[in-house]
């Protein structure tokens, strides 16, 4: 296990302080990021001179069933988490493998909730930075994070049981199966 891996599992294993001023320190960066992300892309978006030009007629329909998809796939994710008394943040995990209801479709329901709303937000404020620059670096960060830190940190703590889901859930997209 990385060192990354390591940190998050002896935080998340603790119950004090730390791992609470550990737990916000996680939810205002994630939530800081994507809110950063979108009041940025315009200022961007006119300093590079380039917006999308969707016409009204798809804009409206197209951003908001991706905003439906994505917004009750972001707050199912986390009222599960915390219906189980944990959170989405690393340092507060639920006290159990959660592998129902969307997590029986895919590894990251919430990665990809965010990443659906954020093209519906991309794609309702014409966005070319959001959608082209933004969202790709999210998608990235999150990949390299997930597989690099979060994957090691399930495998410890849940041992052959996580092994075992990894390889029947794909991590993000229904219908390719985590089998090699």
């Amino acid at each position: 296990m990385n060192k990354a891996a390591e940190f998050v599992y002896r935080v998340a294993a603790k119950n004090d302080r730390r791992k609470v001023i550990w737990s916000v320190a996680g939810a205002l960066f994630w939530y800081g990021a994507v809110v950063i992300m979108i009041l940025l892309a315009p200022i961007v978006d006119r300093a590079i001179e380039i917006r999308l030009s969707i016409p009204p007629a798809l804009r409206l329909p197209l951003g908001t069933i991706l905003l439906l998809t994505g917004v009750p796939t972001v707050v199912w994710t986390i009222m599960r988490f915390l219906r189980i008394k944990g959170s989405p943040i690393p340092f507060n995990p639920p006290p159990a493998l959660v592998v129902n209801g969307l997590y029986r479709i895919v590894r990251n329901p919430m990665h990809v909730g965010w990443t659906v709303l954020l093209a519906g937000v991309a794609v309702l404020m014409q966005s070319f930075t959001l959608l082209a620059i933004f969202i790709p670096l999210f998608i990235i960060v999150h990949v390299v994070y997930l597989k690099f830190v979060e994957e090691k940190e399930l495998e410890k703590k849940f041992g052959q049981a996580y092994i075992d889901y990894k390889k029947k859930v794909p991590m993000f997209f229904p219908g390719l199966t985590g089998k090699r």
